[in-house]
């Protein structure tokens, strides 16, 4: 997918009641954010995955280029979060 269409499907997901998570640190999150982000570091996400929502719950994942956002994808997925999509990078929202 194209940096477009990644933009595309994750606003439409979020706009259809996806949860919009953001894993990157509290620092990088002050510095901007779409409004709709939740901010859980991906290293707190093991832990904290009852703040996403119940197993199930859409979601729609970033960091700044891809590599943690990836990373907190399995976590999500192994944590019963099955309907989780990848948007990589906050520059592509």
């Amino acid at each position: 997918m194209t940096p477009q269409e990644l933009s595309q499907k994750a606003r439409q997901l979020v706009a259809e009641g996806a949860v919009l998570l953001d894993v990157r640190t509290p620092q990088e999150f002050q510095q901007g954010h779409p409004e709709a982000a939740r901010n859980i570091p991906v290293q707190e996400l093991p832990r904290r995955l009852s703040e996403v929502g119940p197993p199930g719950t859409r979601v729609v994942v970033y960091c700044a280029a891809g590599g943690r956002s990836a990373q907190a994808v399995q976590l999500l997925r192994a944590g019963g979060y099955t309907d989780v999509f990848d948007l990589k990078s906050v520059n592509y929202w």
